[in-house]
């Protein structure tokens, strides 16, 4: 980022300065795509959510799906959009089967229709890290010529990319700057052109110091992402929930990921345990980052038709590339102190 911000010029300008910033953009873009290993094209973005509203408004597409429990970027299509919510099991797992033939049709089948579908999913839930399959999401959408689009906000620099046509990523997920993403895409067919930077897919001037901020965060990634003695302190305080009467929600998850967790406490709601954790200098949240300052129940739990009693006192625990296991054993510790009480 350093470097990016002592070129300080406009990678579409066409003096001197202007082509340093292009050429670094461009080295930046390929670097991205080596540590992806997609061999695609990519869009830079101010975040996932601009990613998102690219693929949806730029694709070339008839019908609309997404998961019930998406990401707030795309659930909220669903509210003012021709966008399907697709339902889920009680373990969070997508049910392709409501996805007929009559809903999803092949595209160029029927009266008038010449267009294709988008399907959206999270590879991994923000929420409680259950990850979908993904592959059988992208077997229907080839069955019905259509297109899928993953949102890999939470596992990209974690987990392999899934194989899809268009894909979500989210620097500061990965230890990368805020405010800086990409939209990844397999042929830019896909897509129409709306004018501007980005070689005509968005406006707006690229954050050069952001993106080589990213494409620096993704090449440090390790493997694995974070290191199993970290996770080991959680583990044994799920067995203790268990015993106490709490739900540890990764039981119930069809593929359950170890950065994520959400944990049900006994005796105390989301809301006051937020407070309390935050007091102890804690950070855990309710529901989403991007949606848990409203303090409502979830909506991802009441998909997966979690109790209302257990979804009200649900929180949800991440952990990152810099997470350190004694703040892992700090928060068990507290966790249990305030649990007990």
């Amino acid at each position: 980022m350093e470097v990016g911000f002592d070129h300080w010029a406009n990678s579409s300008s066409p003096h001197a300065e202007g082509r340093k910033a292009r050429a670094m953009l461009e080295d930046a873009r390929e670097r991205v795509k080596t540590a992806l290993k997609w061999d695609g094209e990519v869009i830079f973005t101010s975040g996932a959510s601009e990613a998102t509203d690219i693929a949806f408004d730029y694709t070339d597409v008839l019908f609309q799906f997404a998961s019930a429990v998406e990401h707030d970027a795309i659930s909220h299509r669903a509210n003012y959009m021709e966008c399907e919510s697709v339902p889920v099991g009680r373990d969070g797992a997508v049910e392709f089967e409501w996805l007929t033939e009559a809903k999803m049709p092949v595209a160029g089948s029927g009266a008038g229709n010449t267009r294709r579908s988008l399907l959206a999913l999270q590879q991994v839930n923000s929420e409680t890290g259950n990850r979908q399959d993904i592959e059988s999401a992208r077997s229907l959408c080839g069955e019905r010529q259509g297109l899928l689009l993953v949102d890999c906000a939470q596992s990209a620099g974690k987990f392999h990319l899934p194989r899809c046509d268009l894909a979500i990523v989210s620097a500061h997920k990965f230890g990368g700057p805020i405010g800086v993403g990409a939209l990844l895409v397999k042929d830019f067919a896909m897509l129409r052109p709306s004018g501007g930077q980005e070689r005509g897919y968005r406006r707006g001037t690229e954050n050069l110091p952001g993106v080589l901020g990213m494409a620096a965060a993704l090449e440090a990634c390790a493997d694995p992402y974070v290191a199993s003695e970290v996770l080991e302190p959680l583990e044994e305080l799920a067995d203790k929930c268990r015993k106490i009467g709490g739900s540890w929600l990764s039981d119930r998850l069809s593929d359950p990921t170890p950065y994520i967790r959400a944990v049900a406490m006994p005796n105390m709601s989301a809301t006051a345990q937020v407070m309390r954790f935050d007091m102890a200098g804690i950070a855990v949240s309710q529901g989403s980052a991007c949606s848990s300052g409203t303090m409502k129940t979830s909506r991802v739990l009441e998909a997966m038709q979690v109790e209302p009693e257990v979804a009200a006192n649900t929180i949800r625990v991440s952990v990152g590339w810099n997470t350190t296991r004694a703040e892992v054993e700090r928060f068990c510790e507290v966790w249990l102190e305030m649990a007990k009480a």
